[in-house]
């Protein structure tokens, strides 16, 4: 559909209008009128003709609604090279509007703040470290951070008590809230036993010297007024006796000819007699998601600390004595990162080739197998091995 229309002295066709630069080539000048063909709003079927006049409008189709914020932005902020500066850029027939995507913020590093950087005191290298390692006389041990920003594991080891090469000490010391009962008891423990045994002068009475030990550090600890406890697992070897003593979760497993022996049992409130214990004593012990826990806040019915749990979780520990014979190979002391995921032969069973070895002993790899199996299997938690070799202390 076309319409015509008759203009007879409108300036812009005529000769001396400038809009069209006066090129007569264009646009004659002795007509009376000119034609202004319009389209309709619907598209022609038919390609446009040679002949078509040059003022055919043709609508294009608008972009898709979420193309307008961005392609809408590009034409305000950039200017067509055909326009003036005062005038928008429009789209061009058949161009794709640019689209704008949002551009990722740079990513921001912010420091972890540690239990001692809020304290304004230094950590020690066992909490900044994420793995120790130490061999000695007779002994080694592998300790490896889990996923808390400081190590709360520790242990101690003297491989010549009083000057004496048959005996020793050792211990693994697995911390919780925290790792200053743990720091505290490796430093204290092994002095405090020392001292009842000397004053008790009395084989017989080993046991109620280490118990008076584990008592005294707690009570000791409680002075110190800090938050948090530890569970224990201690070898006193003297006379070629071994004394194993534990309070909580860490464990002690003997290799007697290549069979595991368990000389501790964990201290855990799904034990029938500690939930009775502590339940005689006015405390209770909840269920929570799958674990026992006293108070139903922790999950070790016995330990070095906590307080704020007495008396429902005590300090004394447990101990029994093995004779050393030539068939007791090597002792395996460690927390609850190892045994929850590896069993007591399981373990036996890897450490002992590299522990037996007529060549060479390996012991420290053997500590670091184990804990990279655990690893493996989806521990979390500080992993702590200790291995004694009591071929030595014979």
């Amino acid at each position: 559909m076309s319409c015509s229309v008759a203009v007879s002295n409108s300036p812009v066709f005529s000769s001396s209008s400038s809009l069209f630069c006066n090129k007569t080539s264009t646009l004659s000048p002795s007509a009376e009128a000119r034609n202004l063909t319009l389209t309709h709003l619907k598209h022609s079927s038919s390609p446009a003709s040679p002949s078509a006049s040059p003022f055919r409008l043709r609508l294009q189709k608008p972009p898709p609604l979420y193309l307008l914020s961005s392609s809408s932005a590009v034409a305000s902020s950039t200017p067509s090279p055909s326009s003036g500066s005062g005038s928008s850029a429009s789209l061009e027939p058949g161009s794709v509007p640019a689209i704008l995507k949002r551009k990722r913020p740079a990513r921001l590093d912010i420091p972890v703040a540690t239990p001692a950087m809020c304290l304004g005191m230094p950590a020690t290298p066992c909490e900044t470290r994420r793995e120790l390692e130490s061999e000695g006389d007779g002994y080694s041990v592998y300790c490896k951070r889990g996923r808390r920003e400081a190590m709360e594991d520790r242990f101690s080891a003297s491989a010549e008590l009083q000057g004496n090469s048959k005996q020793a000490f050792f211990g693994v010391f697995d911390g919780h809230g925290g790792a200053k009962a743990a720091e505290f008891t490796a430093q204290k423990l092994e002095k405090n036993i020392l001292d009842e045994t000397v004053r008790m002068k009395d084989e017989t009475t080993v046991k109620e010297a280490v118990k008076q030990g584990y008592l005294k550090t707690d009570a000791d600890f409680f002075k110190e007024d800090a938050a948090g406890g530890t569970c224990c697992v201690t070898a006193l070897i003297r006379n070629r006796n071994l004394v194993v003593s534990n309070a909580g979760d860490c464990r002690a497993v003997l290799s007697r000819g290549g069979v595991a022996e368990a000389l501790t049992s964990d201290h855990r409130p799904s034990r029938e007699d500690e939930r009775n214990r502590i339940q005689s004593l006015g405390g209770y012990v909840d269920l929570c998601r799958g674990v026992w826990r006293v108070h139903g806040s922790l999950a070790v019915s016995r330990g070095i600390g906590d307080h704020h749990l007495k008396p429902w979780v005590i300090a004394e520990p447990e101990t029994k004595i093995v004779h050393i014979e030539p068939e007791c190979e090597f002792l395996i002391l460690a927390s609850d990162g190892l045994w929850d995921k590896v069993g007591n032969q399981e373990a036996v069973d890897i450490a002992r080739p590299l522990c037996t070895r007529i060549s060479k002993s390996l012991p420290l790899s053997a500590c670091k197998k184990l804990v990279d199996l655990s690893v493996s299997r989806g521990s979390f938690d500080d992993i702590s091995v200790m291995l004694i070799q009591l071929g030595h202390y014979i």
